[in-house]
C-alpha cells in the first residue's frame, strides 16, 4: 500500500483531460458542420438589429422621449393639461344636456301612453270600441303635429277589381278558369 508514489491515482487525471478536450473539439466540429451557416446568418441578423436600434436611439433628441420636454417647458405641459381638462368639461356638459333632452322626451312619450290608456279604459267603461278611439286619438295627435307641414290628401274613388257577385268557391262568374279533378285509374304509362 504505497500511496505516496501516486502512480495509479495521478495517471487518469491528465488522460481524461486530453480525452475530454478531444471529445469537445469533435462535438463542436460536428455542430458547426451541421448548423454553421445558420449560426452565421443569425449572428449577422443580430448585429444588424443592434446597429438599427442604436441608430434609432441616437436619432431621438435627449435619449429619453418626453422627459426632456417636460423638464425644459413645464408651462407648455400645464397649458396643454388645462386645455384638455376644459375640453373634457365642455364635452361632459354637452352630454348632460343631451341626456336631459332624452329624459324629457321619454317623459312626454310616457305621459302620452298614459293618456291613451286612460282614454281606452274610459271608452271600455262606456261600452264603446276602444281600438277605434285609440286610432282616432293617434290620428289627431299626428294631424296636430303635421298639420302645419303637410296638407292631408283625399283618396280618389277607386273601381273595385271584381264585381260584387264574385265568389271563387261557387264556380260561377269566374270566367274561363275552372278546376276539374283528374281521371281516376291506372296511369297510361309505357
Amino acid at each position: 500500500m504505497d500511496l505516496g508514489d501516486g502512480g495509479p491515482a495521478a495517471g487518469p487525471g491528465p488522460a481524461l483531460g486530453r480525452g475530454g478536450l478531444e471529445a469537445l473539439q469533435h462535438t463542436v466540429g460536428a455542430v458547426l458542420s451541421s448548423y454553421g451557416w445558420y449560426m452565421l446568418l443569425a449572428a449577422v441578423a443580430v448585429y444588424l438589429l443592434v446597429q438599427k436600434v442604436s441608430r434609432s436611439l441616437a436619432a431621438r433628441p435627449g435619449g429619453r422621449p418626453g422627459a426632456a420636454e417636460a423638464a425644459e417647458e413645464p408651462d407648455v405641459v400645464v397649458r396643454r393639461q388645462e386645455a384638455l381638462a376644459a375640453a373634457r368639461l365642455r364635452m361632459q356638459e354637452e352630454l348632460n344636456a343631451q341626456a336631459e333632452k332624452y329624459k324629457e322626451k321619454q317623459r312626454q312619450l310616457e305621459e302620452e301612453r298614459r293618456r291613451q290608456k286612460i282614454a281606452m279604459w274610459e271608452s271600455m267603461q262606456e261600452g264603446k270600441s276602444y281600438k277605434g278611439n285609440l286610432k282616432l286619438n293617434q290620428q289627431e295627435v299626428e294631424s296636430g303635429a303635421s298639420s302645419a307641414s303637410a296638407v292631408p290628401k283625399s283618396k280618389p274613388n277607386k273601381k273595385p277589381l271584381r264585381g260584387g257577385g264574385y265568389n271563387p268557391l261557387s264556380g260561377e262568374g269566374g270566367g274561363t278558369c275552372s278546376w276539374r279533378p283528374g281521371r281516376r285509374g291506372p296511369s297510361a304509362g309505357g
